[in-house]
Protein backbone atom coordinates (compact mmCIF):
# COMPACT_ATOMS: atom_id res chain seq x y z
CA UNK A 1 0.00 0.00 0.00
CA UNK A 2 1.16 3.43 -0.75
CA UNK A 3 1.15 6.37 1.71
CA UNK A 4 0.37 9.38 -0.07
CA UNK A 5 0.25 12.51 1.83
CA UNK A 6 -0.23 15.93 0.92
CA UNK A 7 1.12 18.83 3.36
CA UNK A 8 0.07 21.82 4.42
CA UNK A 9 -2.01 23.48 7.48
CA UNK A 10 -5.61 22.48 8.90
CA UNK A 11 -6.92 25.67 9.79
CA UNK A 12 -9.74 27.04 7.80
CA UNK A 13 -8.15 30.25 7.81
CA UNK A 14 -5.23 28.65 5.76
CA UNK A 15 -7.16 26.88 2.55
CA UNK A 16 -6.33 28.00 -0.42
CA UNK A 17 -3.01 29.60 0.54
CA UNK A 18 0.54 28.89 -0.97
CA UNK A 19 2.08 26.37 1.35
CA UNK A 20 -1.42 24.35 1.41
CA UNK A 21 -0.74 23.08 -1.88
CA UNK A 22 0.03 19.44 -0.91
CA UNK A 23 -3.76 19.41 0.66
CA UNK A 24 -5.06 20.53 -2.75
CA UNK A 25 -3.64 17.97 -4.15
CA UNK A 26 -4.62 15.39 -2.12
CA UNK A 27 -8.15 16.88 -2.32
CA UNK A 28 -8.27 16.26 -6.33
CA UNK A 29 -6.89 12.70 -6.23
CA UNK A 30 -10.02 11.76 -3.75
CA UNK A 31 -12.33 13.61 -5.44
CA UNK A 32 -10.60 12.04 -8.80
CA UNK A 33 -10.93 8.80 -7.36
CA UNK A 34 -13.78 8.95 -5.15
CA UNK A 35 -11.85 8.42 -1.51
CA UNK A 36 -13.48 9.86 1.16
CA UNK A 37 -10.29 11.61 3.44
CA UNK A 38 -12.27 12.30 6.22
CA UNK A 39 -11.11 9.88 9.31
CA UNK A 40 -9.16 11.21 12.43
CA UNK A 41 -6.23 8.94 13.02
CA UNK A 42 -2.64 9.49 13.49
CA UNK A 43 -2.96 13.23 14.45
CA UNK A 44 -4.27 13.08 10.21
CA UNK A 45 -7.15 13.22 8.14
CA UNK A 46 -6.59 10.12 6.17
CA UNK A 47 -8.83 7.46 3.75
CA UNK A 48 -8.23 4.15 2.25
CA UNK A 49 -9.02 3.61 -1.37
CA UNK A 50 -7.34 2.60 -4.72
CA UNK A 51 -6.02 4.19 -7.65
CA UNK A 52 -5.54 2.32 -10.84
CA UNK A 53 -5.57 -0.65 -8.95
CA UNK A 54 -2.88 -0.16 -6.21
CA UNK A 55 -4.24 0.58 -2.72
CA UNK A 56 -3.53 3.76 -1.09
CA UNK A 57 -4.25 5.91 2.17
CA UNK A 58 -4.47 9.09 0.69
CA UNK A 59 -3.32 11.57 3.72
CA UNK A 60 -3.58 15.46 4.88
CA UNK A 61 -1.68 15.91 8.49
CA UNK A 62 -3.19 17.88 11.20
CA UNK A 63 -0.26 18.92 13.04
CA UNK A 64 0.77 22.15 11.30
CA UNK A 65 3.28 22.17 8.77
CA UNK A 66 6.55 22.11 11.19
CA UNK A 67 5.17 18.50 12.71
CA UNK A 68 4.14 16.79 9.92
CA UNK A 69 6.44 13.95 10.33
CA UNK A 70 4.55 13.38 13.61
CA UNK A 71 1.90 12.63 11.76
CA UNK A 72 3.57 10.69 8.94
CA UNK A 73 5.81 8.43 11.39
CA UNK A 74 3.00 7.61 13.07
CA UNK A 75 0.93 6.04 10.03
CA UNK A 76 4.88 4.80 8.56
CA UNK A 77 4.49 2.42 11.61
CA UNK A 78 1.28 1.80 11.75
CA UNK A 79 0.60 0.36 8.44
CA UNK A 80 4.46 -1.19 8.57
CA UNK A 81 5.11 0.69 5.06
CA UNK A 82 8.57 1.09 4.03
CA UNK A 83 8.88 4.82 3.43
CA UNK A 84 11.50 4.71 0.85
CA UNK A 85 9.61 2.58 -1.27
CA UNK A 86 5.79 3.52 -0.35
CA UNK A 87 5.51 6.79 0.79
CA UNK A 88 4.45 9.94 -1.68
CA UNK A 89 4.78 13.27 0.20
CA UNK A 90 3.34 16.38 -2.32
CA UNK A 91 4.42 19.91 -1.46
CA UNK A 92 4.97 23.64 -2.09
CA UNK A 93 8.42 24.36 -3.55
CA UNK A 94 9.30 28.32 -3.67
CA UNK A 95 11.92 27.81 -6.10
CA UNK A 96 9.63 26.65 -8.77
CA UNK A 97 7.46 28.45 -11.48
CA UNK A 98 3.95 28.73 -10.39
CA UNK A 99 2.52 25.97 -11.25
CA UNK A 100 5.67 23.59 -12.41
CA UNK A 101 6.15 20.11 -10.94
CA UNK A 102 9.08 18.24 -9.94
CA UNK A 103 9.30 14.76 -9.02
CA UNK A 104 11.99 13.15 -7.25
CA UNK A 105 12.99 9.74 -5.83
CA UNK A 106 15.04 11.70 -2.29
CA UNK A 107 16.51 14.61 -1.65
CA UNK A 108 17.26 17.09 1.37
CA UNK A 109 14.36 19.50 3.07
CA UNK A 110 15.69 22.36 0.81
CA UNK A 111 14.70 24.44 3.48
CA UNK A 112 10.87 23.40 3.78
CA UNK A 113 10.26 22.79 7.57
CA UNK A 114 7.56 20.52 6.46
CA UNK A 115 9.90 17.70 4.63
CA UNK A 116 13.00 18.58 7.46
CA UNK A 117 10.52 17.18 9.85
CA UNK A 118 9.91 14.01 8.48
CA UNK A 119 13.04 13.26 7.49
CA UNK A 120 13.78 14.33 11.15
CA UNK A 121 10.87 11.77 12.34
CA UNK A 122 11.16 8.78 10.23
CA UNK A 123 15.40 8.87 9.78
CA UNK A 124 15.34 8.74 6.13
CA UNK A 125 15.35 11.16 3.05
CA UNK A 126 14.87 8.66 0.87
CA UNK A 127 11.54 9.14 0.37
CA UNK A 128 9.41 10.37 -3.02
CA UNK A 129 7.75 13.64 -3.16
CA UNK A 130 5.95 16.17 -5.60
CA UNK A 131 7.22 19.60 -5.55
CA UNK A 132 4.60 21.70 -6.71
CA UNK A 133 6.03 25.29 -7.88
CA UNK A 134 4.31 28.34 -6.22
CA UNK A 135 6.60 30.80 -7.15
CA UNK A 136 9.58 33.17 -6.15
CA UNK A 137 8.67 35.12 -3.18
CA UNK A 138 9.05 38.66 -4.30
CA UNK A 139 12.23 40.89 -2.69
CA UNK A 140 11.88 42.21 0.85
CA UNK A 141 8.51 39.93 1.63
CA UNK A 142 9.11 37.86 4.99
CA UNK A 143 8.89 33.96 3.44
CA UNK A 144 6.42 33.27 5.76
CA UNK A 145 3.69 35.85 4.24
CA UNK A 146 4.28 34.53 0.89
CA UNK A 147 3.81 31.01 1.53
CA UNK A 148 0.63 31.69 3.56
CA UNK A 149 -0.69 34.38 1.29
CA UNK A 150 -3.40 32.90 -1.48
CA UNK A 151 -2.57 32.81 -5.45
CA UNK A 152 -3.18 36.06 -7.64
CA UNK A 153 -5.84 35.92 -9.68
CA UNK A 154 -4.09 35.45 -12.83
CA UNK A 155 -2.12 32.47 -11.51
CA UNK A 156 -5.44 30.38 -10.23
CA UNK A 157 -5.89 29.00 -13.65
CA UNK A 158 -2.28 27.91 -13.95
CA UNK A 159 -2.50 26.36 -10.49
CA UNK A 160 -6.07 24.28 -11.11
CA UNK A 161 -3.96 22.46 -14.21
CA UNK A 162 -0.69 21.86 -11.89
CA UNK A 163 -3.27 20.08 -9.18
CA UNK A 164 -4.67 18.49 -11.91
CA UNK A 165 -1.02 17.51 -12.91
CA UNK A 166 0.24 16.54 -9.83
CA UNK A 167 -2.46 14.30 -8.55
CA UNK A 168 -1.62 12.37 -12.92
CA UNK A 169 1.98 11.62 -11.36
CA UNK A 170 0.63 11.18 -8.25
CA UNK A 171 -1.06 8.22 -9.98
CA UNK A 172 1.75 7.68 -12.14
CA UNK A 173 3.92 6.79 -9.33
CA UNK A 174 2.16 3.92 -7.35
CA UNK A 175 0.99 2.31 -10.91
CA UNK A 176 4.33 2.84 -13.34
CA UNK A 177 7.02 3.89 -10.82
CA UNK A 178 8.54 7.29 -10.22
CA UNK A 179 10.96 7.16 -13.39
CA UNK A 180 7.89 6.66 -15.62
CA UNK A 181 6.24 9.71 -13.72
CA UNK A 182 9.17 12.04 -14.06
CA UNK A 183 9.25 11.43 -17.39
CA UNK A 184 5.93 12.06 -18.13
CA UNK A 185 5.59 14.82 -15.42
CA UNK A 186 8.59 16.93 -14.80
CA UNK A 187 8.52 20.27 -15.48
CA UNK A 188 5.07 19.79 -17.24
CA UNK A 189 4.54 23.15 -17.14
CA UNK A 190 7.28 24.40 -19.59
CA UNK A 191 6.97 21.44 -21.69
CA UNK A 192 3.16 22.16 -22.22
CA UNK A 193 4.42 26.25 -23.13
CA UNK A 194 6.60 24.90 -25.47
CA UNK A 195 4.37 22.91 -27.62
CA UNK A 196 2.33 25.85 -28.16
CA UNK A 197 4.78 27.67 -28.92
CA UNK A 198 6.20 25.32 -31.63
CA UNK A 199 3.60 25.73 -34.56
CA UNK A 200 3.91 29.35 -34.62
CA UNK A 201 7.48 29.55 -34.23
CA UNK A 202 7.72 26.69 -37.56
CA UNK A 203 4.95 28.60 -39.47
CA UNK A 204 6.88 32.05 -39.17
CA UNK A 205 10.09 30.08 -40.37
CA UNK A 206 7.73 28.29 -43.62
CA UNK A 207 6.41 32.03 -44.00
CA UNK A 208 10.13 32.99 -44.34
CA UNK A 209 11.18 30.88 -46.91
CA UNK A 210 7.81 31.32 -48.96
CA UNK A 211 9.26 35.00 -49.13
CA UNK A 212 12.81 34.21 -49.93
CA UNK A 213 12.31 31.79 -52.22
CA UNK A 214 9.73 34.47 -54.25
CA UNK A 215 12.54 36.64 -54.73
CA UNK A 216 14.62 34.28 -56.55
CA UNK A 217 16.62 33.35 -53.05
CA UNK A 218 17.93 30.12 -52.01
CA UNK A 219 15.97 29.52 -48.71
CA UNK A 220 17.13 29.11 -45.17
CA UNK A 221 15.29 27.26 -42.57
CA UNK A 222 16.78 26.95 -39.11
CA UNK A 223 16.29 23.52 -37.46
CA UNK A 224 13.99 23.72 -34.24
CA UNK A 225 16.16 23.29 -31.60
CA UNK A 226 19.66 23.99 -32.76
CA UNK A 227 19.88 27.67 -32.04
CA UNK A 228 22.41 29.25 -29.42
CA UNK A 229 18.96 30.33 -27.70
CA UNK A 230 16.96 27.82 -27.93
CA UNK A 231 15.54 26.50 -24.29
CA UNK A 232 16.90 23.35 -22.51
Amino acid sequence: MFIIAGLGNPDEKYQGTRHNVGFDVVDRLAEKYQIAVDTKKHRALIGKGVIEGQKVLLVKPQTYMNLSGESIRSLVEYYKIDPEEELLVIYDDISLEVGQLRIRRKGSAGGHNGIKNIIAMTGTQNFMRIKVGVGEKPKGWDLADYVLGRFLKEEQDTMKQAFENAAGAAAAIVTQGADAAMNLYNGSKKKSEKKTEKPEEKKSEEKKAEEKTAEGKKPEVQTPGTGASSAS
